[in-house]
């Protein structure tokens, strides 16, 4: 299924991801669709990604509650860097109306904003089972690896994961502590929605690929926005002296 218009957005596929069918998901509210992106922006989005060189290393950094590092190499987006058309237009697009209205639908809240950013894991690297923080509502992950330049069982796939209720949030399980998994399609073109609940636990297994290859994502977190509650929080940065907006919050579009 593609899209013959400009637009990245296939609205062919937006269109038919019903918002009550998404909430009532199990374990908890995720998709995993096709051709989000019409096919052929795909193409340019792979042609024209960041280089490696413009991304920090993340490495060894200890996760609150005896988590282990998510180890990779971290790209944040901010309008004023360098980057290629067809990215600076996706998320363009990404912040237009019509992206924003279909996710607030979805999660059903009345407002949110966006953090972009793109992860590139080296072999390796794991994303250990974890439940995203509260400042989140959810995430899409773009996953940007094609059989061109990656071999499907070196793994990369992220796994929504079913505690039937039993795990708090606040532990470092093991994949084979859950009680089902549900790992996402990443090839041709794939995408997984989710919305954060207190159970919304994922992860990445362990990779093994060769040196020089990475798995790619972009990803979307998507924050809930309250304007009052937001200009409380400056107000009261502004009365102790503290910044008025943190690191995140300026990475907010």
């Amino acid at each position: 299924m593609t899209s013959t218009s400009k637009n990245y957005l296939n609205p062919a596929v937006l269109d038919a991801i019903d918002p009550a069918a998404f909430r009532a998901q199990l374990p908890y509210p995720w998709i995993n669709p096709q051709h989000f992106i019409a096919e052929e922006r795909f193409r340019e989005l792979l042609d024209n990604m960041p280089d490696i060189t413009q991304f920090r290393a993340f490495f060894g950094k200890q996760r609150k509650h005896g988590q282990a590092s998510h180890d990779r190499y971290t790209l944040d987006y901010e309008r004023a860097m360098e980057l290629s058309a067809p990215w600076r237009d996706f998320i363009e697009e990404l912040c237009s109306k019509r992206y924003r209205d279909f996710i607030c639908e979805l999660l059903d809240v009345s407002d949110i904003r966006f953090r972009f950013h793109w992860h590139f894991a080296p072999n390796g690297a794991e994303v250990s089972p974890h439940c995203d923080s509260k400042g989140k509502i959810g995430s899409q992950i773009f996953y940007l690896n094609t059989a061109d330049d990656w071999e499907w069982g070196w793994g990369g796939e992220t796994v929504v994961l079913d505690d039937g209720g039993r795990i708090e949030p606040d532990n470092a399980p093991a994949f084979e502590d859950f009680d089902t998994e549900y790992p996402a399609n990443t090839k041709d073109n794939r995408s997984l929605i989710f919305g954060r609940q207190g159970n919304s636990w994922h992860g990445v297994r362990r990779i093994n690929c060769p040196e020089n290859h990475y798995r790619k994502v972009f990803i979307v977190v998507f924050e809930e926005y309250r304007p009052l509650r937001m200009a409380a929080k400056k107000l009261r940065r502004l009365l102790t002296g503290a910044q008025l907006a943190t690191d995140k919050e300026r990475l907010m579009y």
